[in-house]
């Protein structure tokens, strides 16, 4: 997604439904799998072919890596997990990457799923976390993060282009599925089969249905040995083959390739994380889900920090066009919603204690956003749509005057919850209350120590600390801006148990959790009080009546002097994007790409140095609940070396090198 292109959501193939229940794909005029039996294609040609689930069996990894080209109706997908579910424990974790530019509407998905009711479950769980047409790249996590299901809503040349420029090969298996050669001939180009011996690890195989010549001997010259074998049903022939040489290194960019490290780590056996709020507890539960050994330490209490405010609101976004800042929130809004959801439905979180996903309306005045938007977003109402006031008052519960967008997958949560929650795991070690601390390196091990002693140590550490991040580390370099906030608790009463939904104005409010509301908050940037101040409370009050003119008689009764309240401070980015990645070593940035200060455009072939095993997770604003979750997924993939979840336009711009690189082609440093 180009930025500052207008928001668009992804195209949704265009279906034609058989009699004998069969899709067919208009554009191609091809069907997406075998009249005589799909299920059964899917496993004889992907899966026999490529040596599964033998492979999987003698697999010495921890995890085993399948890309595929068109994913249409994730029959392969859903056939390749009922067979690793099959397998006996211990098995390797299961990461499916795949590809379509013209993704199916949800209602179709339902309806070709619901031709194989054999993968039971499985279809289901596609289904509820299916990401509909939103643009992006979509992490989808089965069975606790052991099946992991990336989709790239993408054209196949770019997408794959950007995953190979990344220059680490990570692909076992290749399920090479697109329409038929003739129909569809970008799916086969030579560009697409040298992009995937790229990214191909040694001994990689591949398998596809068809056995054309123009596939065959594109195959052999991108490094794989092809061979014919049976086809399925009424298909004579199919291919298959091993990769002969290994993938190469990251192709040509006219990219600078600071974003890339010179070297990559092993993937460690344990991880120090640095602050137990929100950003560190996800990035903890990610690393613990992946069998690395965390200890997480909090130089106070468990979310004590920014993310110990009694409600929180699951926020995002919208804009007219693509912008990285826009891209993240949506993408990791959506994550971060079906991760809830699924927290929720173990019994992990308890609904209307820990949280409750009903719903967010957020007012807007721009009329003229809204009318370009309603169009592209009833595409997408999974994700929001535009309404009324009198649409908006119902879905609420409210009497107020204002249009604006329902998100229907928002919420609200309760931070310090959802910090215990993914804590508690047993991969985790928790310490509180460590005051301040330390950390250095030694031989390659990371130290936290205090008054001269060592606390813990692991092999890589994370920094996720908020407001105390800058002074570790010799981070002081980072550009973070601290934000005071005060929040107001609201007693529930006879006038607001009607709110049915999060509310946003220039505050918001939601459900009462425990017989309270909490609403707010304030936004002062700069300052550094620490203490409550009732005119924040009045501001908090005055906001509220504003938008709900209905509530300011009963408000105005209120005394500001009386009500609870809270200050926070949350850290952010002059570019409000969170910092997440690799640490630099910021002396060897500056040597190595010196010369842009002279030349901002100025081409450098060289990568860039980072601390080795130092990472950050921070500068999250008060989009904490929404950012984290993504956030920490993308950084368990980076320390595991694992295929990320973003492409690399948005992990470039969430890098907290970014700043360097940008500072350094406007002669500032």
């Amino acid at each position: 997604m180009k930025p500052n292109t207008p928001w668009r959501p992804a195209r949704a193939a265009a279906i034609t439904w058989r009699t004998d229940g069969t899709p067919l794909a208009n554009d191609f005029d091809d069907v997406y799998y075998s009249r005589e039996n799909g299920a059964g294609e899917s496993r004889h040609v992907f899966l026999a072919a490529n040596g599964l689930p033998a492979r999987w069996e003698s697999h010495r990894g921890e995890q085993f890596t399948i890309a595929e080209t068109g994913f249409g109706t994730g029959l392969n997908f859903l056939v390749t997990w009922k067979a690793w579910q099959a397998l006996a424990v211990p098995r390797p974790r299961l990461h499916y990457v795949s590809i379509e530019k013209f993704p199916l509407a949800a209602a179709d998905l339902e309806r070709a799923i619901a031709h194989w009711p054999e993968l039971g479950e499985a279809g289901k769980e596609l289904l509820a976390q299916y990401p509909g047409l939103l643009p992006g790249q979509h992490r989808l996590v089965f069975e606790g993060g052991h099946v992991v299901l990336d989709l790239w809503w993408s054209d196949i040349d770019e997408a794959l282009e950007d995953l190979a420029s990344l220059g680490s090969p990570f692909v076992d298996a290749w399920y090479l599925d697109g329409f038929a050669p003739s129909r569809n001939t970008a799916m086969w180009s030579d560009t697409v089969l040298q992009a995937a011996g790229r990214l191909s690890r040694p001994g990689a195989t591949f398998a596809t249905f068809t056995a054309a010549g123009a596939v065959r001997r594109g195959l052999e010259g991108a490094g794989f040995e092809a061979e014919k074998f049976p086809g399925f049903g009424q298909k004579r022939e199919s291919l298959r083959g091993t990769l002969r040489r290994s993938g190469t290194a990251a192709s040509a960019t006219p990219e600078l390739a600071w974003d890339l490290p010179s070297e990559c780590p092993a993937t460690p056996a344990s991880a120090l994380v640095i602050g137990a709020g929100l950003a560190g507890c996800s990035t903890a539960h990610a690393l613990a889900r992946r069998g690395i050994a965390v200890t997480l330490l909090d130089q106070g209490a468990l979310a004590s920090g920014a993310s110990a405010n009694e409600q929180g609101v699951l926020y995002t976004r919208l804009s007219r066009r693509h912008a990285p800042l826009t891209d993240f929130a949506l993408q990791s809004f959506r994550f971060a919603s079906r991760f809830y959801s699924q927290l929720f439905a173990a019994g992990t979180l308890k609904e209307g204690v820990d949280g409750l996903l009903c719903g967010c309306f957020h007012t807007s005045s721009n009329t003229e956003e809204m009318a370009q938007l309603a169009e592209p977003l009833a595409a997408v109402p999974e994700l929001a749509r535009v309404v009324d006031s009198s649409t908006a008052n119902r879905l609420t519960g409210l009497q107020q005057s204002s249009g604006g967008y329902w998100y229907p997958a928002s919420g609200w949560l309760h931070p310090a919850a959802v910090c215990r929650a993914l804590a508690h795991h047993e991969y985790i070690t928790l310490h509180e209350h460590v005051g301040q601390v330390g950390l250095e390196v030694e031989n390659g091990i990371w130290k936290l120590t205090r008054d001269g002693k060592v606390l813990a140590e692991a092999e890589c550490a994370v920094i996720a600390a908020g407001t105390s991040s800058p002074g570790l580390a010799g981070l002081d370099w980072l550009p973070l801006q601290a934000i005071r906030g005060q929040t107001t608790s609201l007693p529930r009463s006879e006038m607001t148990a009607a709110l049915r939904a999060v509310f946003c104005h220039k505050g918001y409010i939601a459900p009462a959790r425990n017989g309270q509301h909490c609403i707010g908050a304030t936004f002062d940037l700069g300052e550094e009080t620490p203490e409550v101040r009732q005119a924040d409370n009045r501001e908090n009050l005055a906001r509220l009546a504003e938008a709900v003119p209905a509530w300011a008689g009963e408000l105005d009764r209120l005394d500001p002097d009386q009500l609870p309240a809270r200050v926070g401070f949350r850290y952010a980015t002059p570019d409000y994007l969170p910092l997440v990645g690799r640490l630099p070593d910021r002396n060897a940035f500056l040597r190595d790409f010196a010369s842009l200060r002279q030349n901002a455009r100025q081409h450098i072939d060289r990568r860039g140095q980072y601390v080795t095993g130092l990472y950050t997770s921070t500068g999250h604003g008060s989009r904490g609940l929404t950012s984290t979750p993504l956030a920490a997924e993308l950084l368990a993939s980076m320390i595991c070396n694992e295929p990320v979840p973003l492409d690399r336009s948005l992990c470039r711009a969430l890098s907290p090198a970014r700043f360097l690189i940008r500072d350094l082609r406007r002669n500032r440093i």
